[in-house]
């Protein structure tokens, strides 16, 4: 926990002086403000930045608003005795910092300092939510939860007491179950956070195993964050209603904190990867920075949407694969166009297969994701594992199987077939030849000559197979066959003739 008297000492080193101090130099500190006169609501917090204030009586006036342990007030004039005695009796200590210091500089001390500075028993830091959520549970006598804006949990206090079903479901699965959300849209609870940020009491729900809640809007300017669920059987009391919507300030720093660092840290690893999946020389370098052990790999492309919106269910996804320090995620990922591609170390697909289904159900229900996963690849053939995967994925828009994954070295032949079709679509098909030829003689006079030639190549020239396959009685392949060679010239008994008609088949009218 960080002290008046530990804030006093850092910013000593960068000119600031204690002017009087009426506190206990072992105050502890929690949160930082910062004057905005713009803001019409009340602002509280411990540390108080006077930003263009330069009366210090003015600064203390403003600190003790904001109920505030200490005020920073930079390059005012220093205040006479009269001043001094006057704010030696105030309930707000003055730290006067040299104007030569910006309060940008002061700022980024103050807020690390206080913010980052505190740790709980369990020895986490403030930067963690967890953190905070204990405090605000302490201070409400309350269970608390921090949910971002699709309800998944982002931090929960550890008191426990009093917890219903609700609470407990929600912690387990990490997000509100979905028949408590859709009772919450059903109150219009989530229009009221949109628009308002004033606490709304939810009343209890027994059926649902609701004993009621408080709850108030996270926000940074008019971007909706997250919000705060406090466990209560009846609205809170004027003062810690008060507290409620004081902290929702305090969690939306740290929440802008908290994506600030994580957006800068998808930027840097997302740029590697393009590096990895596009060809470097460096490669081993970039693998030692992505902190992914030397080996074989694994490349993932995947698409996610609902119904026709393609792009907020794909950057959930992307959040998703990105979620969690280096060493608790498997993969490294990036954001490109319209699909989420993910380096994975080791061979074994059903590894692979298993990191899909698990963002897969980390997403909305009404998301729909499509993947594909290329074949192992050293890290030089990484470029290509990235192609395979693309093809992969394509697979679903020809043969789209809801929930199946395809890997590239199951399904090489069915890759290969796709490259082939779509040569032909570029008119690369040959125009003429016996295959074209039969199909202008089955459209003119009603013949079954094509189905029966791929009937034949397919089984290696089994006659009964070929029957079976048809319907027909196996001389009635023997015929047709005579028959074909009064159209064309087939030349079955040549294997190169053989092999390019079962690709041209293959190709113009695959079989799936």
């Amino acid at each position: 926990m960080v002290t008046l008297d530990r804030l006093v000492n850092v910013l000593g080193g960068y000119g600031a002086r204690l002017c009087c101090c009426p506190v206990a130099r072992e105050a502890a500190l929690r949160d930082v403000v910062m004057d905005d006169p713009a803001d019409p609501r009340g602002l509280r917090g411990d540390v108080y930045l006077a930003v263009g204030v330069e009366s210090v009586l003015e600064a203390i006036e403003r600190a003790t608003a904001a109920r505030a342990s200490v005020v920073l007030v930079r390059g005012a004039t220093p205040p006479g005795p009269e001043e001094v005695a006057q704010a030696e009796n105030g309930p707000v200590a003055v730290l006067l910092v040299d104007p030569e210091v910006s309060w940008g500089q002061l700022a980024g001390v103050v807020y690390g300092l206080v913010l980052e500075g505190r740790e709980t028993e369990s020895g986490r830091g403030p930067t963690d939510l967890f953190a905070l959520a204990d405090s605000l549970a302490d201070a409400l006598g309350s269970a608390v939860t921090i949910e971002d804006q699709l309800s998944r949990v982002l931090a929960y206090s550890s008191r426990q007491q009093g917890a219903d079903r609700v609470r407990l479901e929600t912690i387990l699965g990490r997000r509100v179950p979905d028949q408590v959300r859709d009772l919450f849209e059903r109150r219009g609870v989530f229009a009221h956070l949109a628009v308002s940020d004033e606490p709304l009491f939810v009343e209890p729900d027994p059926e649902h195993g609701l004993t009621g809640r408080m709850v108030v809007a996270v926000r940074a300017g008019r971007e909706t964050l997250g919000s705060i669920w406090v466990e209560c059987e009846e609205p809170l009391s004027d003062v810690r209603r008060t507290v409620l919507h004081d902290s929702s300030r305090t969690v939306g720093l740290h929440l802008l904190r908290s994506r600030a660092s994580a957006d800068l840290e998808r930027q840097v690893e997302s740029d590697l990867v393009i590096r990895l999946l596009e060809g470097t020389p460096d490669a081993a370098a970039v693998l030692s920075r992505l902190g992914l052990p030397p080996g074989r790999f694994r490349v993932v492309a995947l698409q996610a949407h609902i119904a026709d919106e393609r792009h907020a269910a794909l950057l959930l996804a992307f959040e998703r694969a990105t979620t969690g320090f280096g060493w608790s995620r498997p993969g490294r990922s990036t954001l490109f166009s319209n699909t989420v591609y993910t380096v994975l170390p080791g061979e074994d697909v059903e590894t692979a297969r298993a990191w899909i289904d698990g963002i897969r159900d980390a997403l909305p229900a009404q998301v729909t994701v499509a993947a594909g996963i290329g074949a192992p690849a050293s890290t030089a053939d990484l470029p290509a594992s990235r192609r395979e995967s693309d093809e992969c994925l394509a697979l679903h828009d020809v043969r789209p199987k809801p929930g199946a994954t395809v890997a590239y070295d199951e399904s090489w032949d069915d890759i290969l077939i796709l490259r082939l079709r779509a040569a032909a679509a570029a008119g690369r098909a040959p125009a003429r030849g016996p295959i074209a030829d039969l199909a202008r003689h089955d459209a003119a006079h009603s013949t079954s000559y094509v189905a029966t030639l791929r009937a034949w190549l397919e089984t290696q020239g089994d006659l009964t197979e070929a029957a079976e396959r048809l319907g027909v009685h196996p001389n009635t392949i023997r015929y047709r066959l005579r028959k074909m060679a009064d159209v064309t010239p087939l030349r079955l008994d040549l294997p190169a003739k053989r092999l390019a008609m079962i690709i041209e088949l293959a190709v113009a009218d695959p079989q799936d």
